[in-house]
C-alpha cells in the first residue's frame, strides 16, 4: 500500500517528512467516535483560553476571536453542518483547532494550543462527557427506582411463593421480592454517586506529562467547567483512565443486578409459572408458532450484561501492561466507554419500560402456594411451646413425610394423625397452616410481613432523594 500521505498538517507533524500509509491513517484515526465529544472539547479550550489570557499568553482582543470562532464551530456541531475532513481531522482536537483557524485565521488560532497537550485535552473531555452522562444514568435509575417503590407499595397485598434453588421455599409478598431488588438497585445508586465525584476532577492544565509552563490557573478552569476539584499529578492525570475503569465496574454490577431480575421475570411469566404478564411493548411473536410471546426485552436485558462486562475485561487488559504516562493504547477506553453508557441507560430505560407495563397475576401466585412451604411455620410453632428447634425441624419433617406417604396435603393431616407424632401439637396448630398469617409472622426489619415492606418502600424513597 503506498505512503504518500505527508505527516505535516498534522499537530504533530512538523519532524516528519514521510508519507503515511492510509492504512495507518484510519487507524490512527479517532474523529469518527471522539467526535461525540465536541462539545466538552469545545468548552475546555474556552477555558484553557480564558486562563492564558490571565497568564498574559492572549490580548483580550485574541481571546475574544479565539471565544467566538469556538462557540460558531459548536454551532455547526450542533447544527449537524460540521464538516469532517479525512486524514486531516484525525480526532475532535484536531477537527475544532483545525475548523477554528478557518474561521479566525490560523495566527491567532495557532495560540490556543501554547502550553497545552491533547493528552490533558481528552482526558479533560471524557471525564466532562462521562461526569453529564452518569448523572442522566442517576435520572434514570431514580426513575427506575421509584416504580418499584410505587408498584411495591400498591401490589402488597399479593402472595406468592419465594424461592430457593428454584425449589419453593416459604411464602412472601410479592412486593417483598420486589424490593429484594429494590434495595440492589439502591446500592447500585449509591455506588453511582460515588463514582461522579471521582470521575469528576480536571486533568486541564497538566500537559503532556510535566506540567504546564506558564503558570495556568487549573483551579480557575476547573470551577469553570463544573468540575470539583482538580487532578494532582501530572503525569498520573495524563494517564489515567482508571475513572472509565471504574465506571465499567460499576455498569457491570448494575448490569449482573439487571440480568438477575430479568431472569426472574422471564421465568414468572412462562406459562408454568403465570405469575406476570408482559405488555405487548416489550414482547415480540415467533416467525413460526404464532401462539409463542418471547420476553425479548427481558432476554436482551440478560444477554447485554455480559457485553457490559466485556467492556471493563477489555480495557482493563489493555490498561494491566502500559508504561507510565500517555500510550496510544489507551485511545482504545473511548469507544467501550461510549457503549457501555448506551448499553447500561437504554437497559436501565427498558427495565423501567417493562416494570412499568408489567401485569400481575395474583390469583396465578397464590395457586401457587402449596402446604410443604409452611412446614418452616409448624417447626416455629413447636418453638413457640419450648421445643428447641432442632427437635421441631425433624418433628416437622416427620409430618412432610406423612403427608408424602399417605397422598394428604400437609394442611389436610388430622388433628390425630398430627398427634400421633408429636403430643406435644395442640388443636390450635390448624392457625399455622394460612398463608397470610405466615408472611405476617416474619415482621422483623426486613421480613415480608405487610408493615415490613411498606417499611422498607419508605427506607427505598428516603434512599432516592
Amino acid at each position: 500500500m503506498a505512503a504518500d500521505k505527508p505527516a505535516g498538517n498534522m499537530l504533530w507533524g512538523g519532524r516528519f517528512t514521510g508519507g503515511l500509509d492510509p492504512l495507518m491513517v484510519a487507524y490512527n484515526e479517532s474523529i469518527y467516535f471522539d467526535q461525540v465529544l465536541h462539545r466538552q472539547d469545545i468548552l475546555g479550550s474556552i477555558a484553557f483560553a480564558r486562563a492564558n489570557l490571565k497568564g498574559g499568553i492572549l490580548t483580550q482582543e485574541e481571546f475574544s476571536a479565539i471565544e467566538k470562532g469556538l462557540l460558531a464551530v459548536e454551532q455547526e456541531w450542533a447544527a449537524g453542518t460540521f464538516k469532517i475532513v479525512p486524514g486531516v481531522d484525525e480526532d475532535i482536537h484536531t477537527a475544532n483547532e483545525r475548523r477554528l483557524g478557518e474561521i479566525i485565521g490560523k495566527d491567532i488560532a495557532g495560540k490556543l494550543h501554547t502550553g497545552r497537550s491533547r493528552n490533558e485535552q481528552i482526558a479533560t473531555d471524557m471525564r466532562m462527557w462521562l461526569r453529564d452522562e452518569l448523572r442522566k444514568l442517576e435520572e434514570y435509575l431514580v426513575s427506575f427506582l421509584g416504580v418499584i417503590a410505587r408498584r411495591a407499595e400498591s401490589e402488597v397485598d399479593y402472595v406468592m411463593p419465594g424461592y430457593t434453588h428454584l425449589q419453593r421455599a416459604q411464602p412472601i409478598r410479592w412486593s417483598h421480592w420486589m424490593m429484594s431488588y429494590g434495595f440492589q438497585f439502591a446500592s447500585d445508586l449509591e455506588r453511582l454517586r460515588e463514582v461522579i465525584k471521582r470521575v469528576n476532577r480536571s486533568p486541564l492544565g497538566l500537559g503532556a506529562l510535566a506540567g504546564n509552563p506558564f503558570g495556568i490557573d487549573r483551579e480557575m478552569m476547573a470551577k469553570e467547567l463544573g468540575f470539583e476539584g482538580i487532578i494532582w499529578n501530572s503525569m498520573g492525570g495524563v494517564a489515567d483512565r482508571d475513572f472509565v475503569a471504574e465506571v465499567m465496574q460499576w455498569g457491570s454490577m448494575l448490569m449482573v443486578h439487571i440480568s438477575r431480575w430479568a431472569e426472574d421475570l422471564i421465568i414468572y411469566s412462562t406459562a408454568e409459572f403465570g405469575f406476570v404478564r408482559l405488555s405487548d411493548a416489550y414482547s415480540t411473536g415467533s416467525s413460526l408458532m404464532p401462539q409463542k410471546k418471547n420476553p425479548d426485552s427481558l432476554e436482551l436485558l440478560r444477554g447485554k450484561s455480559g457485553r457490559a462486562m466485556g467492556h471493563v475485561v477489555g480495557l482493563m487488559t489493555t490498561l494491566k501492561g502500559l508504561p507510565s504516562t500517555y500510550n496510544k493504547d489507551l485511545q482504545e477506553s473511548v469507544e467501550p466507554m461510549l457503549d457501555h453508557v448506551r448499553t447500561v441507560g437504554d437497559s436501565i430505560r427498558i427495565a423501567e419500560g417493562v416494570l412499568s407495563t408489567l401485569a400481575t397475576q395474583p390469583e396465578k401466585m397464590r395457586a401457587a402456594l402449596d402446604g410443604f412451604m409452611l412446614a418452616t411455620d409448624l417447626a416455629d410453632y413447636l418453638v413457640r411451646k419450648g421445643v428447641p428447634f432442632r427437635e421441631t425441624h425433624h418433628i416437622s419433617g416427620r409430618c412432610v413425610a406423612l403427608s408424602e406417604e399417605t397422598g394428604t396435603p400437609m394442611a389436610e393431616l388430622s388433628y390425630e394423625q398430627l398427634k400421633g407424632i408429636d403430643a406435644r401439637f395442640g388443636e390450635d396448630v390448624r392457625d399455622v397452616f394460612d398463608y397470610e398469617r405466615s408472611v405476617e409472622m416474619r415482621a422483623a426489619k426486613g421480613g415480608t410481613s405487610k408493615a415490613s415492606v411498606l417499611e422498607q418502600v419508605k427506607v427505598l424513597k428516603a434512599m432516592l432523594e
